[in-house]
């Protein structure tokens, strides 16, 4: 009897901790290349301007980098530059979201570019400085992309079934209300 009991506690934990697993591992934007590489921002309105950032490091890339979408026109990052800015097409519709795929050294992977309601005023600001190279990191007040609440209640759950399970894997037989 106390055989089943451990069992079930350890069920019990392995389930929570399985619906514990953070949501980014199964974030499948990106593909796996040698280099990194993102569109910032990832949301944008039509006729905005984007910054697409290559990570060389390590030499993933050694030779130039081709950028191509549906939404943008065809950019060629040089060997020597981690970077490109583009503008987004003025007939990109709001809302759709469409695919943007790096190619270095013959090896392709890509992520996505969202289209925002609404035109821009004037020329969107690019959050990129040139001189200082790629920013890499999550940064801000979260951690891999979660807030506090997120990660408070993440902690709450695990310690709850750990607790749970603790509780019916030390009752005696003649606790049971049978």
């Amino acid at each position: 009897m106390r055989a089943i009991r451990v069992a079930s506690a350890a069920l019990l934990g392995a389930t929570a901790l399985s619906f514990a697993a953070p949501a980014a591992v199964a974030k499948a934007d990106t593909s796996i290349t040698p280099f990194g590489f993102s569109v910032l921002p990832s949301t944008i309105a039509a006729g905005g301007q984007v910054a697409l950032l290559l990570e060389r490091n390590h030499g993933g890339c050694r030779g130039s980098a081709t950028v191509t979408s549906d939404v943008l026109d065809t950019v060629v990052i040089p060997p020597h530059k981690s970077y490109a800015t583009a503008i987004v097409d003025w007939d990109a519709r709001p809302g759709s979201v469409y695919r943007v795929t790096f190619t270095c050294d013959g090896v392709s992977g890509s992520t996505r570019v969202t289209i925002a309601g609404g035109r821009p005023d004037g020329p969107t600001p690019v959050p990129l400085h040139p001189d200082h190279g790629v920013q890499a990191g999550e940064g801000g007040s979260s951690i891999a992309g979660f807030d506090l609440k997120e990660l408070g209640m993440g902690a709450a759950l695990i310690t709850g079934s750990i607790g749970a399970a603790y509780y019916f894997s030390r009752r005696r037989p003649g606790e049971d209300d049978a």
